[in-house]
């Protein structure tokens, strides 16, 4: 019987405290992000009063950090994938630490645009990055529950976003500045991401750093308390041909190709749904319901009441998701978040607000759990940050789109014509969903296939 590989040995260990604290501090920085992407609808509220900003205006300050975003996604999955996934996710949260920061400085529209757009830049390329090496290490018979739990991290990042949109940005002319610094913090935690993580064995091997590899399975495996074998499992980096530690190009044409293309289509459509109706909602909301009547101040009560309805979500995704798997997870709670914008659209009492926008966010984050659960495992490693972040990249169009969508779409039909798109966006994110393989149990180097 051939000895296991070292993807082998990684995959079936059970989950020990050197998991753990992987997946918090890659949680951390997840968080953070989440912080500084929510923080932007109540600032968004707040400048849009204190710099008399029309409507416009105020949509290209909430869609120009998801260009950058867009960006950032497909440049920084293709970094991951030559480079490592742990060097680009500190790298990442450098930058949008210290654009944030920076955008507290602001002294015009124009200034506050081109540090939203660095921002997203660093944001867009952090989230598909961690989320792949987060599912690298996972045991294979949790891997997707571990994922859906990172992606948790940012209903923490939003709670606190909406407690400081709550409580700092109103006290005075400068609190959405205060707010900004707050976001600096993944600047000075990039540091703590680069000691404290350990790059993916998948990809070191895929390197040639088969020596380096071998030394972090052993310490996986020296916390599972599980004997490591006395020789690697696979070739020393002296026995490796050396083309294989040359770092390969991996193109957009490659995701294109064979049985992948499938699998691109299904995860274009659900990141595009997706993306274009919990951006387009959220990103607004305390704007929205600062036009439905209701003070500043309550708007972003009512905001953050909705978003502690993220965290059962994410709760009950991450256990259904290797229940039922991936696919019916995901189809199933799309399908809620779809009900909920419809509802939200009808509501007229603020209980009934309050109660839709409750479900709303109850069913999209844990919608958005099971995708990024299922993206990375759908990819041979050789392109799997690459194929996760083209289709992140690719959902951002539609974070671009949808912020400006909301005045048009305002005008022409009032919440109705708003939440009904959004509904039917989250319909197209459905047909992803059942087109996509299903991957619960299977091993990720299966997809290699």
């Amino acid at each position: 019987m051939p000895a296991a590989s070292r993807a082998e040995r990684i995959d079936h260990l059970s989950f020990t405290p050197l998991h753990r604290r992987l997946l918090l501090v890659a949680g951390a920085g997840w968080a953070m992000d989440a912080m500084d992407v929510g923080l932007i609808s109540f600032i968004m509220a707040a400048l849009a009063a204190q710099w008399h900003l029309s409507s416009g205006t105020v949509a290209w300050i909430g869609s120009v950090g998801f260009v950058g975003m867009a960006l950032g996604a497909s440049l920084g999955g293709s970094a991951a994938d030559r480079y490592g996934r742990r060097t680009v996710f500190a790298a990442t949260l450098l930058i949008y630490g210290l654009a944030t920061g920076a955008a507290a400085l602001s002294w015009s529209v124009a200034s506050l645009l081109v540090f939203r757009f660095l921002i997203g830049l660093g944001l867009g390329a952090e989230l598909p990055v961690a989320s792949t090496l987060v599912s690298e290490f996972a045991p294979v018979r949790i891997r997707g529950r571990i994922v859906v739990l990172l992606e948790a991290f940012w209903a923490a990042g939003w709670i606190l976003a909406a407690l400081i949109g709550t409580f700092v940005v109103p006290i005075s002319d400068e609190g959405w500045r205060w707010a900004f610094a707050a976001g600096a913090l993944p600047a000075l935690y990039s540091g703590v991401v680069r000691r404290a993580l350990p790059e993916s064995v998948r990809f070191l091997e895929s390197r040639g750093r088969a020596d380096e590899a071998e030394a972090v399975v052993r310490r996986f495996e020296a916390a599972a308390g599980v004997e490591a074998p006395a020789a690697p499992s696979s070739p020393t980096i002296e026995e490796r041909p050396a083309s294989v530690a040359k770092p390969a190009r991996v193109g957009l044409g490659q995701l294109w190709r064979g049985e992948l293309a499938r699998r691109t289509l299904a995860l274009w459509l659900v990141w595009f749904g997706i993306n274009f109706a919990y951006y387009g909602a959220f990103i607004w909301l305390p704007a929205l319901l600062v036009q439905r009547g209701f003070t500043l101040a309550k708007s972003f009560h009512f905001t953050l009441y909705m978003t502690f309805a993220q965290l059962p979500g994410y709760a009950v995704s991450a256990w259904l998701i290797e229940r039922w798997g991936r696919r019916p997870t995901l189809a199933v709670f799309l399908a809620g978040s779809a009900g909920s914008a419809l509802l939200f659209a009808q509501a007229g009492s603020d209980a009934s607000v309050l109660v839709a926008g409750c479900l709303l966010s109850f069913f999209n984050l844990g919608a958005w759990g099971a995708v990024y659960a299922a993206t990375p495992e759908v990819y041979p490693t050789a392109m799997r940050a690459t194929g996760a972040g083209w289709a992140a990249g690719f959902g951002r169009i539609a974070s671009i789109l949808a912020p400006l969508s909301v005045p048009p779409l305002l005008a022409f039909g009032g919440p109705q014509a708003v939440f009904g798109t959004f509904a039917a966006f989250f319909g197209l994110a459905i047909v992803g969903a059942l087109l996509l393989p299903e991957w619960r149990g299977r091993e990720l180097d299966a997809a290699e296939a």
